[in-house]
């Protein structure tokens, strides 16, 4: 059975569930695997990586090319 096969017999099982319990194991064990799985694919930016960051926003905070943090939140309010 692929993995699509596997997702959606797991949802037709998941939606016949009546033990608040157990959906709250299942969403905490989700919850435990996507976290878990976002820190394995974390990668340390490197020395060279943040020094370039740096010098690009000196550049252009030197060159006027910045938003005011105001100007951000009255565009998304």
């Amino acid at each position: 059975m692929n993995i699509e096969a596997r997702k959606i017999s797991f949802i037709q099982e998941f939606l016949k569930l009546q033990n608040e319990d157990i959906i709250n194991s299942l969403e905490q064990i989700l919850k435990k695997g996507k976290l878990q799985s976002y820190h394995e694919n974390l990668k340390p930016m490197s020395v060279e990586q943040l020094n370039s960051e740096i010098d690009q926003a000196m550049d252009d905070s030197k060159n006027g090319r910045m938003t005011k943090a105001s100007e951000l939140k009255a565009k998304y309010k």
